[in-house]
């Protein structure tokens, strides 16, 4: 059974009720009629007006997303079996050989990563190994000898570690010779040599390897029990003992731990690229939020990889979507607004229609499909509806527009113009809010002929409320960081009175006011009656004032 795909559907940033109301709906929509998993997400934090729509219908606030970008949790990560740094070299490499693994990583018991070590490292360390107190510096337990050399333990204990100043000796030589160069701690491979092993025991030697299954004196065992020298026994004969016994040492000893190039599920591919390609490993560990170790990352895994899948409603201008978008892969589009910047890799279904707002839109969906809109979803949309359209008074409301919100009040069984001032009360109440807060409640970025703008926009039923907060308004907008916009426009709209006053900031954002609605204006703002839409009776306006 395939795992259903996820795909997000997203408002715009500093997102509206329409933007919010509309993703929720829409991805309920596509539940019922489409395969996938369909989410609702949000590109900006929720103002007072949407957060008392989705508390008065129930409704919980869909997960912020700052940015769409593929992340390393989008691709496929190889859940690669760890191993640990006690094992012996031989054995790492059998399980690398074994499971067809370059890179594997060295993990200790609380799942934290330790190191890694590849295929590469176990050769060099074959090919380079002269040191022949190898066994001693990595503190190999006699444990790992007898697994690599298929010993048995016939003095001493199996989890003892080699004394640290031992060397590896083949007892070649005669006890004469012998006794000239086996110190204090060697490791001393020999066979059925009555002499030779009891020389190792005079000399101090920390383990003799009797080669070819030669059975042990029980005057050498009883010998070496007393001088503290361990005695193992291995079928193989002199060379092949003295080839392995250096593959017994721990992993540990020649892992990577330094500078270890490792990537988090959170990262975006786009970061890491360019890091992944300086070095030539094949694959990386990926650690989660906690640090633990969850898998391996694979080059191969770049080519094959899934970017996230959106769905887009209520906007389709890059400069208004989520950061990222250009990463993801867009698969819809369900708007109202002028056709603005977007560039799609592929084909997408895109649906736009000259109505007062998207829920009008995603409500005509459903009743295409034949779905039937529940109370709660009834209630968003058409809360949805008479934000956008300001209770039917905006000139951007369509005849479609009301009347999809009032059959959608009868399926919620609220009243239009009592949920409609509620809501207005409640998206207008600013005494909790900062002018900064305020400024980009509703706030979308415009450009035409190289000019770029951006234009705010609140609503509310209190004249008083409005006249007090322009001048705060006006100082913010002169004091911000404008980043790449030239102009700042901000609309306080009365829905009562149909008029707004519009704060303006930039060069030359005066006379384009001016030569747009043909008035004269104060210093920093401009009463303009009539005019409620930032869409349709606004940013047209400045878009033309622009072009000429």
């Amino acid at each position: 059974m395939h795992q259903r795909k996820d795909v997000f559907v997203i408002g715009h940033k500093n997102p509206d009720t329409d933007s919010i109301c509309s993703a929720i709906a829409y991805a309920g929509l596509k539940n019922k009629i489409a395969e996938g998993n369909y989410i609702p997400k949000r590109a900006g934090e929720i103002n007072n007006e949407t957060k008392y729509v989705l508390d008065f219908f129930g409704v919980e606030s869909p997960e912020f997303i700052n940015h769409v970008g593929t992340q390393v949790k989008d691709v496929s990560i190889k859940p690669t079996p760890s191993i640990s740094k006690e094992i012996s070299l031989k054995n790492a490499w059998i399980k690398m050989r074994d499971l067809q693994e370059a890179t594997m990583p060295v993990v200790k018991e609380d799942g934290k990563l330790e190191g890694i070590i590849s295929v590469k490292d176990i050769a060099t360390a074959n090919m380079d190994i002269y040191e022949t107190r190898i066994l001693a510096l990595s503190k190999t337990k006699y444990s790992n000898i007898l697994d690599t050399i298929d010993g048995t333990m016939v003095v001493g204990n199996p989890e003892e570690v080699v004394p640290l100043e031992g060397k590896i000796l083949i007892g070649a030589a005669n006890p004469d010779l012998l006794e000239n160069y086996v110190e204090k701690g060697d490791i001393l491979i020999t066979g059925n040599r009555f002499e030779s092993q009891l020389c190792a025991i005079e000399m101090n030697a920390g383990c003799i390897v009797v080669c070819m299954g030669a059975p042990v004196a029980k005057t050498i065992q009883k010998l070496a029990k007393e001088n503290n020298c361990a005695i193992i026994s291995t079928p193989h004969d002199t060379y092949m003992t003295a080839r392995l016994i250096s593959q017994s040492t721990p992993l540990g000893y020649f892992m990577r731990k330094e500078n270890l190039l490792t990537f988090s599920t959170e990262d975006f591919i786009s970061d890491i690229r360019g890091a992944m390609a300086k070095i030539r490993h094949r694959d990386f560990p990926v650690l989660d939020r906690e640090g633990n170790y969850i898998g391996m990352l694979s080059r191969r895994s770049l080519l094959e990889m899934d970017n996230k899948k959106i769905i887009m409603v209520d906007h389709n201008e890059k400069t208004q979507a989520v950061d990222g978008i250009e990463e993801a892969e867009i698969l819809e589009i369900i708007d109202h607004h002028r056709l603005g910047t977007l560039e799609t890799t592929m084909p997408v279904y895109f649906r736009n229609q000259p109505v007062g707002c998207t829920a009008t839109i995603v409500y005509h969906m459903y009743r295409e499909n034949g779905v039937e809109v529940d109370k709660q979803t009834a209630g968003l949309l058409c809360s949805a509806i008479l934000s956008d359209t300001l209770m039917f008074r905006s000139p951007t409301c369509t005849p479609v527009d009301q009347k999809a919100a009032e059959e959608l009040a009868k399926i919620a069984e609220i009243d239009i113009q009592d949920h409609a001032e509620k809501m207005f009360r409640a998206g207008s109440s600013l005494s909790d809010k900062t002018p900064e807060e305020i400024f980009y409640q509703d706030f979308k970025k415009f450009s035409a002929n190289g000019v770029n703008f951006g234009v705010g926009q609140i609503s509310s039923l209190d004249q008083g409320e409005l006249d007090a907060l322009r001048p705060k308004i006006a100082e913010y907008m002169a004091t911000a960081d404008r980043n790449d916009t030239d102009m700042l426009f901000f609309l306080l709209t009365n829905i009562i009175h149909e008029s707004s006053a519009l704060v303006f900031y930039g060069e030359n954002a005066k006379e384009l006011v001016e030569a747009a609605f043909g008035q004269e204006a104060a210093e920093d703002y401009i009463q303009l009656p009539g005019v409620v839409s930032r869409k349709k009776q606004f940013v047209p306006r400045i878009l033309s004032a622009v072009q000429q």
